[in-house]
């Protein structure tokens, strides 16, 4: 049985102290910092990859990592925030289907960081986006089109089962959206229907990265995000809505038992 996908107005940990105005003075001045190198970079690694398009996959890929990498990196030396893997002996050596917790725009980035190459399913006008979108779509993701919901669940069909034969992983919210901490949404079935039809294990992962990184918030919090890694669900041995109810299931216990994890508090009072 699927549990419930109503929202909870509890908050997933413990509410922040109040700040001093300096405080909050650092936390712009770093955040805009790490905006600043973030943008840089892409205007630096993008083009590369857009020149590079019809090079080996591995090349496009490769050039992305370096994107990845130093963002994640100016993360961690600008806004003081970084992340905890628990559970990586579960990735399987082959590719699958990761469905994944979605608060942030942090696990687009640090999920290429932690498994191997993937493919994103996406919505289509995201490709759009000046430089960072063209050089997305260099990386072969599956961009959909959210309002044709039929003509976008038989593209992911057949273009997932082609990036698996591929040996990508196919990167799936099944939140459809970003997700505030402390509250679900509704997971769709669509990635079950695909590790149903490709017979590939579905990784289900958590982490409280909306806690530091909000949706639309421009400060980035210090801290460290906690990301956890479940065991693989065996799509040969589940019906497709089964595979999504206990990747959910997983994702949702793990997401109650993260709140109030000691390290995921906030850091006060910053160094002045």
């Amino acid at each position: 049985m699927t549990p419930p996908s109503t929202s909870s107005p509890e908050p997933s940990c413990p509410p922040r102290p109040p700040l001093a105005w300096l405080d909050w003075g650092w936390l712009i001045l770093r955040s805009a910092v790490f905006y600043a190198a973030m943008v840089l970079t892409t205007l630096v690694v993008c083009p590369l990859m857009v020149l590079h398009r019809h090079a080996p996959f591995s090349t496009r890929y490769g050039l992305a990592q370096y994107w990845v990498r130093f963002v994640l990196l100016a993360l961690d030396k600008v806004c003081g925030l970084r992340f905890a893997v628990q559970g990586a002996e579960h990735i399987p050596p082959h590719s699958g289907i990761i469905l994944c917790k979605h608060q942030s725009a942090w696990e687009t980035i640090a999920i290429q960081a932690i498994f191997p190459p993937m493919a994103f399913v996406l919505k289509r006008e995201l490709l759009n986006i000046p430089v960072w979108g063209w050089a997305m779509d260099t990386c072969d993701p599956i961009a959909i089109d959210r309002d044709a919901k039929s003509a976008a669940l038989k593209q992911l069909l057949t273009q997932g089962a082609e990036r698996l034969k591929q040996g990508r992983w196919i990167v799936l919210f099944p939140e459809g959206t970003r997700v505030p901490p402390g509250q679900r949404g509704e997971y769709m079935g669509s990635g079950g229907m695909l590790a149903q039809r490709a017979g590939c294990p579905v990784v289900p992962v958590a982490h409280n990265a909306g806690e530091f990184w909000a949706r639309n918030s421009f400060i980035k919090y210090p801290g460290v995000i906690q990301v956890r890694i479940g065991p693989p669900i065996d799509a040969k041995q589940h019906k497709a809505q089964e595979i999504v109810a206990l990747a959910e299931a997983w994702i949702e216990a793990q997401m109650e038992d993260i709140q109030g994890y000691p390290s995921t508090r906030f850091e006060p009072p910053l160094k002045k």
